[in-house]
Order: C-alpha cells, then sequence, then structure tokens
C-alpha cells in the first residue's frame, strides 16, 4: 500500500501544509498547479522536495477556483475541461522537467474530483483528456464498489488506473465520501489510523451507518493541509512499514 498526499497547495504569501515535512513518509505527492492552489514558486519548491524524497509526482489539476479553493463544482464543456487538464499537467510538467523530474500520474482535485466520481460522463471525459495527454500518464480515481465498471471505462482509452481509498474522510454506504459539511466527515488521527489499518487488512472501511464496505485501494490519500496531517503521515508509514514486515 502507498501513500499519497495533497502537496504544494500554497499561493503567494498564503503558506499551506507542511511539505518539507510530510515528503518523508509519502511515496506519492499530488502537486496542486495553479487552478486552485499553488503558483510557480510553490510548484518548484515542491517538485524539488519530492525529487530530493524520491517521491512520485502527480500532476493535481481542479476546476479554475482560486478562491474557492477549487471546491466549488463548474459546468464545462468537453472542449473546455480537457484544455484545462493539459494546460495544468503541461505547468507542472515544465516545472519537473526543468529540475529533472517527471509527472507520473493525475488526480483531479476537490470538486471536480467528487464531481467525476459523481459523474460517469465527466469521468469519462476526464479519461479522455489524460490519455490524449502526448505521453501516458496514469490517472488516479477514488476506490469504490464500481471499480470494475471504472477499470472497463479506462480501459478503453488504454489507460493505467490508479484506486485510492482515503484513511482520513469518513465514507457513506455507497462508497462515496461524507459531505466535508457534515460533522465527522474528517476524521481524527486515532479514526485514521484505525481505518488506514482496517483498509490495508481486511480491504473494508466501515461507512457512516456501520457497514462494512469492500473498497480496492493501491494507495491512501492523506490531506496535506489538515492539522494533523503530519502525524497522521508518520503513523500511516510506520503502521504500513509494520505490515509489511
Amino acid at each position: 500500500m502507498l501513500i499519497n498526499c495533497d502537496l504544494g497547495e500554497g499561493f503567494g504569501a498564503w503558506k499551506m501544509g507542511q511539505d518539507e515535512q510530510l515528503m518523508p513518509y509519502v511515496d506519492q505527492a499530488n502537486i496542486a498547479c495553479g487552478f486552485h492552489a499553488g503558483d510557480p514558486v510553490v510548484m518548484q519548491r515542491a517538485v524539488h522536495h519530492a525529487k530530493l524524497n524520491h517521491v512520485s509526482i502527480g500532476a493535481h489539476p481542479a476546476y479554475p477556483d482560486l478562491q474557492g479553493f477549487g471546491r466549488r463544482s463548474m459546468r464545462l464543456s468537453h472542449s473546455e475541461l480537457i484544455a484545462l487538464l493539459h494546460y495544468q499537467i503541461g505547468a507542472l510538467e515544465g516545472v519537473a522537467q526543468s529540475l529533472g523530474a517527471s509527472v507520473d500520474y493525475v488526480k483531479p482535485h476537490g470538486a471536480l474530483y467528487n464531481d467525476m466520481m459523481a459523474d460517469t460522463d465527466l469521468l469519462d471525459i476526464v479519461m479522455q483528456g489524460v490519455a490524449d495527454y502526448h505521453r501516458p500518464l496514469s490517472l488516479m480515481i477514488q476506490a469504490t464498489p464500481n471499480w470494475q465498471t471504472h477499470q472497463h471505462m479506462a480501459d478503453k482509452h488504454r489507460l493505467t488506473l490508479l484506486f485510492e481509498a482515503f484513511a482520513d474522510r469518513r465514507y457513506l454506504d455507497n462508497g462515496q465520501l461524507q459531505p466535508r459539511a457534515q460533522p465527522g466527515a474528517v476524521l481524527d488521527a486515532k479514526q485514521c489510523i484505525q481505518q488506514a489499518r482496517q483498509l490495508i487488512k481486511e480491504g473494508k472501511v466501515t461507512t457512516v451507518s456501520g457497514h462494512n464496505l469492500s473498497v480496492k485501494a493501491d494507495t491512501l490519500c492523506v490531506h496535506g493541509d489538515g492539522e494533523e496531517a503530519l502525524s497522521i503521515a508518520a503513523q500511516l508509514r510506520s503502521l504500513i512499514d509494520e505490515l509489511a514486515s
């Protein structure tokens, strides 16, 4: 099991997260590309630290929504969505190449991620956008009970998927994440480690109603903007190393 984290989400004088401290504990860094957060300097710094720590770099594109941190849905045309994906991936790739690094995968952010997981037509457009990039990249999406359907969709685009589960978020019975606005949607450190242990050992997660849901995951997400992100990442690293030994 891998650990991925959303990073590079500062902007100008606004600092967010603990990127440098988190990098040693994660395997994959989802780096913001400037549309919901991040700027050229922040992106460059995040890529630099990912390279130093031998962390795989992923583009973390979003709706063009700096003020709302990419957490507000937008209605975009097919061509607009593909263009904004290519624009953001290309920006991060340019920074990475200048530092002798490369982008390995794409993980959409925020409302774009939630929207595509709830709308198969939108997910298909995102898959097409990643598949149509000038070189092969993997796409990270949420592991749900419908993972076989999503895999079949990706196969049509000849696209490799990375399935992720969330260590720090509560699940609904349908496999979607409980909305952040609802109480208990974001887990504390103790709950997070308990959920991660269940995901790794059993391939299951306990939903908000107490139902055990099967989840096929390749990687666990920790959100870098959380107050306990550093502690959670360190504990997750220890847990994974412990279970692997």
